[in-house]
Parts: structure tokens; sequence; C-alpha cells
């Protein structure tokens, strides 16, 4: 059955101040912009909130821009504007391959980076990326800022710290010198969901993240100090396997995850000229 949209009350802010005044007052309201996921629970009739925030007008949120070496990345940015930024493609390049993966052309000039992470689904394509690259979720409500390592941003499958009251307004990412690397697997190219998704990159240390092997996106403390300490590659597989907690979905099983994530580990560090 669809959903009914009689009974809903769209609330539109004309500047980010507006927008968090309005979560204060008239709270709780779901944030709304591309609504790639949200429209699709509403025409599915399981969408039970009634009262939303359309953040779509508020172009200040989708600035890409310099922040010392690193970058800052608007939460409205879209996965179009990710991959035509020229600053995207020189400093965070696996940024950009992970928004070339999520759908099709529609869904890349609707689709967020900030709606991406506030979904917290762990097949979340760009999830990896902002986990691998230290990233900072800079949170805001009426009363100041907040800002969040992305490590630290979860706290459980389709959970995070993010009160009712606060809107993610942008990602800080620092300088990533190293080489990086991005892979998805899925049943097409794109337009799927992710069976396993995995970033990485050896900066000064190597940070690996991977999505769909539990019930957030992870990175791999374990895996990262092996490598770290000069473990070969097949020592890195075996700490991986025993790292991730993937389970038997509807889109693939737990076994299947797990030799894909070694494989897709050991591919990367083939191509990172690690033995």
């Amino acid at each position: 059955m669809r959903g009914s949209i009689s009974n809903r009350r769209l609330f539109e802010p004309r500047s980010l101040r507006d927008a968090l005044r309005m979560l204060r007052d008239e709270g709780p309201l779901v944030p709304m912009a591309g609504c790639t996921d949200l429209y699709v629970s509403l025409n599915f009739g399981t969408l039970k909130d009634t009262r939303f925030l359309n953040l779509w007008r508020l172009d200040a949120l989708r600035k890409i821009e310099t922040r010392g070496a690193g970058v800052s990345i608007g939460a409205l940015a879209t996965h179009t504007n990710i991959m035509r930024s020229a600053l995207v493609g020189k400093r965070l390049p696996m940024l950009a391959a992970a928004c070339r993966e999520i759908g099709g052309v529609q869904i890349q000039n609707r689709g967020t980076l900030g709606g991406n992470v506030a979904n917290a689904s762990p097949a979340g394509d760009t999830l990896p990326v902002l986990a691998a690259a230290d990233a900072v979720v800079v949170l805001a409500s009426a009363g100041g800022i907040r800002r969040v390592p992305f490590t630290a941003f979860y706290t459980g499958y389709r959970r995070s710290v993010m009160r009712p009251d606060e809107l993610i307004v942008a990602f800080d990412i620092p300088a990533v010198h190293g080489r990086q690397w991005f892979r998805k697997v899925g049943t097409r190219a794109a337009q799927a969901i992710s069976k396993v998704v995995m970033a990485a990159c050896d900066d000064d240390r190597p940070r690996i993240a991977v999505g769909s092997v539990g019930p957030t996106v992870v990175r791999l403390p374990r895996t990262e100090a092996a490598l770290a300490s000069g473990a070969s590659i097949a020592d890195a597989r075996r700490t991986l396997v025993d790292e991730i907690t993937p389970i038997d979905d509807l889109r693939s099983t737990a076994e299947y995850r797990r030799r894909v994530a070694a494989n897709l580990l050991a591919r990367c560090l083939t191509e990172f000229g690690m033995s």
C-alpha cells in the first residue's frame, strides 16, 4: 500500500539557522534532502513519520572547499558534485570513486553525502571512505557545533550519536598523503546494494574500512596493526577474516562476504606494492 501524504507536514527553512531553530522548536522533525531513500519508504507505505524538514534549498551546505591541507565537504553536496569536484579528485579520489558506484545518474544527482551517512546503512558506499580517511562529522544544533570522529559516529545498526535537534552540516577530512583505494562488490557495477565495500589508504599507517560485514561500517584496527608490523598478505587476510562479523541475508552469505573481503584486501595490498 502506497503511503498517503495527506497527513504530512513539510517545514521549509530559508537558512541553516532557520532549520536549526525549527528542529529545536518544532521537533521532532525528519530532515530530508535528496530523498532517494525516504521516497522509497513513502512509496511502499512503510514511512511512519509525518513531519519533515526540507533542507534541499540550503545551498550553503553544498560547498566543497579546502580546509588546511584537507577538504571540507558540505552535507548537501551531491554525489555528482563530488565526482565533478577537481579538489576531491586531487585530494580524495577514493571518495569520487565511491560516488560513481552509487545508483544511476538520477540518484547521483539527488543523493547527498550527508544523506548517505545519516541513512546509516552498513552498505553505504561512501562510508568506508570516510572511515578510512579519518573524517570528522560536523554536527550543528541551535546550541552550537559539535565535531565527532567518523569512527565514533555510529553506535549500532542504523543508529548514531546524532541528537534529534542536530543536523549533519559538513565533513572535515584531513590530508591523505599516501595511496588510496576503493572497491565495491555487488550484483551489478552500479544500482545495486553492496555485498562488500572496502576503502583503504597507506598514509602514515595502513587504514582499512569495510562495509556490509557488520551492523555498521568498520575500521579494522587488528588488520591495520598487523600490516604496520610487517605482516604478509596471507597473514593480513587471516586477521581480517577473524576481525569482521558478517551475517547471512538475502543478498549474500557470511562466508561469501568473508572470502570476498579477504580477496579485496589482497588485491588492495598487491596494488599498493606490498607482499
